[in-house]
């Protein structure tokens, strides 16, 4: 379509969106074919039908809240304190509890994330190896539907907060358990997958979390843990990105692997192995100790 085409079908200025447009597509984004633009494999993420769709997760950075609080990274870096404590002071958490419906775009970001973790993560793990399989702080349960569905003799269990599942139909040998994974601790199980949570949390807390889920580990159960791995050297990364992004908006950090190794010693776990995916998230393996 021409610029003019889609910036009818969309109600923005022409010259506008031909000249953002123009940079997207020098990023790959959007291609310009003569004076026509067309769709690329990255452009196409941002449609609501493809089946990995990233839309919400690239409207929520977009969104207001997002947005207006990377305008206060310096706050962020003079105190150490979350950038959008100064927009929300009750905390990001809080604000969505208030609001609703950036709540809800919230909600599906994190979904269309966890879609896109699920496709890397399936075929470098066998879930198969447990019997029973506990998602902490696993949202509204698609990452351990698609494991279930990798491992058709296992059982799992979703926990998370009591109104982050009340409203979840589960999947087939699922059980829904609510709870506050810093007061209450999840059921005794072969396996433990804790997907993208422990960046949201400064140490402290994140070593809390992990204590809940060491009081009831049993005896040769494993802990998956599923983040992107911080490196140490200093070229590009996108998770130095997403470290400054949880700087503005949640209180926590990537970590390098020795930093989730130290986490995990302090929790009585030890890490056995890190299994790398075709994603930007690594299983961090542990087991109790």
């Amino acid at each position: 379509m021409s610029t003019i085409a889609l910036a009818t079908a969309t109600g923005v200025h022409p010259s506008a969106l031909g000249r953002t447009l123009r940079l997207l597509a020098s990023a790959g984004v959007f291609e310009s074919q003569a004076s026509l633009w067309a769709h690329t494999e990255l452009s196409r993420l941002l449609r609501s039908d493809h089946p990995q769709t990233m839309r919400p997760y690239l409207r929520m950075l977009g969104s207001r809240l997002f947005w207006s609080a990377a305008g206060e990274l310096e706050h962020a870096v003079r105190s150490g304190a979350i950038a959008v404590g100064k927009l929300a002071p009750e905390g990001m958490w809080a604000y969505f509890r208030e609001h609703p419906e950036e709540g809800q775009l919230f909600d599906a970001a994190m979904t269309s994330r966890s879609n896109a973790d699920i496709a890397s993560m399936i075929p470098a793990l066998d879930f198969t190896r447990y019997e029973s399989i506990a998602d902490v702080g696993g949202g509204r349960g698609n990452m351990l539907a698609a494991v279930l569905a990798a491992a058709p003799a296992a059982r799992g269990v979703l926990f998370d907060r009591p109104e982050v599942v009340a409203n979840v139909t589960p999947a087939e040998r699922m059980r829904i358990q609510g709870g506050d994974f810093f007061k209450e601790s999840p059921p005794a199980v072969d396996a433990y997958i804790v997907s993208r949570v422990l960046h949201d949390w400064a140490d402290d807390e994140a070593v809390a979390i992990l204590r809940s889920i060491r009081s009831a580990a049993p005896s040769g159960s494993e802990l998956l843990v599923l983040e992107s791995i911080l490196p140490e050297s200093p070229e590009p990364h996108p998770t130095k990105v997403l470290d400054i992004i949880m700087l503005l908006m949640t209180g926590g950090h990537e970590r390098s692997e020795r930093e989730y190794q130290m986490l995990l010693e302090a929790s009585g776990f030890r890490l056995d192995r890190v299994v790398a995916t075709a994603g930007p998230v690594s299983a961090i393996v542990a087991v109790p100790t």
